[in-house]
């Protein structure tokens, strides 16, 4: 059900959530087993489909995903087919949300983006209060009026599949194109888009764009395994390739010194760059079990990251080499994901626990507060600073953009 357009590497990642197995391939009779014989398997094996299981609006969303980058269900299917599957392959129990109380005080807000099927990836908060998100299965970037609730959508270059999200000085949006090996300007103002195009094949992936003090893009390539870097001024654009094989470099930030600072996902490591020669330095995290996948980052230029695979919220001094890690409050299969320091406090997600929660983390008195997203969430992936100290969120599986206001 996926267009031949998206690279497989990159499939396999968006859809494993969706499809995550093979398996028995026999199907249940009912309204709706003709039309996963006929659409389905158009790029799935049937055990994908059998061995998943998903409420009737995660199954309705998944299905809305497909249709955007590329299957041939026809829209009059589509609802006939969420029962189908709902009943047949409902929703898989995971670790329930442990809400830890205390003094903070919070207010969550959502709202649902127009596109069915989106995918909302990553949100940015901009200087005049808006949220933007990128819509990466509906190859469009969105802006958010969280004072009005009004979202215009603007369509990108074909097969773009937008990911991570940042601005420039001059209000230009700037994402990575996904599916496409590209960075994109968009202008808001007049709706133009000038994109640049990797120069390596092997880049076809850039993930997280995040502007330095000179106004230089840096991103990371994660299936590439490369950090890349932009001169908006010149154009150039350069690549270098990470020390650590198939490392999947991820999350970035830059630090005080406009050093850029990085996760790598597929090791235990988190590297740095340095932004003239751009030598990569990685530093090992003590467990050779982590993964940590996003990084924040506090005004003593300390890491932050969120440990993905073992439940962790991780702390890392590159001066010193010590870190100290902390146990996620939704355990070991919470998937801590998205994060940011705020004032020094440390705020994340966890993507693996149902619902999703927000955690915030004081690292002066070692104590957690959590709190339930009201729809769920549906992994949320990245969060973003907005210009008064509030939150913003994508929640992928549920096609929503949020704000969440510290009150």
């Amino acid at each position: 059900m996926i267009e031949k357009f998206i690279p497989l590497s990159i499939m396999a990642s968006a859809f494993i959530s969706v499809f995550p197995a093979l398996g028995q391939e026999t199907l249940p009779e009912g309204n709706g087993k003709k039309a996963v014989q006929t659409y389905c398997v158009q790029c799935h094996d049937l055990g994908t489909v059998t061995r998943s299981g998903y409420s009737a609006e995660s199954w309705r969303n998944n299905l809305n995903m497909m249709i955007n980058v590329g299957s041939t269900l026809p829209q009059n299917e589509v609802e006939p087919l969420v029962q189908y599957l709902s009943k047949n392959f409902p929703e898989r129990p995971r670790p329930a949300a442990v809400v830890i109380p205390g003094s903070a005080k919070v207010t969550i807000s959502e709202w649902i983006v127009p596109t069915p099927g989106s995918r909302p990836h990553d949100p940015l908060a901009t200087a005049d209060g808006a949220i933007w998100y990128t819509g990466q299965f509906a190859n469009k970037l969105g802006r958010l009026d969280p004072k009005t609730g009004a979202i215009k959508e603007y369509r990108l270059p074909d097969k773009s599949g937008p990911h991570g999200l940042t601005a420039d000085k001059d209000g230009n949006i700037w994402y990575t194109g996904n599916f496409k090996a590209t960075v994109g300007k968009l202008n808001p103002k007049t709706g133009e888009v000038t994109e640049y195009f990797m120069p390596n094949p092997a880049a076809r992936d850039p993930h997280t764009p995040v502007f330095d003090k000179n106004g230089v893009l840096w991103f990371t390539v994660q299936g590439g395994n490369m950090v890349g870097r932009l001169n908006p001024q010149t154009s150039e654009l350069k690549l270098v390739t990470a020390p650590t094989p198939k490392s999947r470099p991820y999350g970035m930030v830059i630090n005080s010194k406009n050093i850029p600072f990085l996760v790598e996902f597929g090791s235990n490591k988190i590297a740095s760059i340095d932004p003239n020669t751009m030598a990569i330095r990685e530093y090992a995290l003590p467990n050779a079990e982590s993964r940590p996948r996003r990084i924040a980052i506090t005004s003593d230029d300390v890491i932050w990251y969120s440990d993905y695979s073992r439940g962790y919220l991780g702390r890392y001094d590159p001066t010193t080499g010590k870190a100290t890690e902390w146990a996620s409050p939704g355990g070991p299969q919470s998937q801590p994901y998205g994060i940011i320091a705020i004032n020094d406090v440390i705020w994340y997600s966890e993507a693996g626990v149902t619902p999703n929660t927000i955690v915030r983390f004081d690292p002066k008195s070692e104590k957690f507060q959590t709190w339930k997203i009201p729809s769920g969430g549906g992994v949320v992936r990245n969060v973003s600073l907005t210009k008064d100290g509030n939150i913003a969120i994508a929640c992928s599986g549920v096609n929503r953009i949020g704000l969440v206001k510290l009150n």
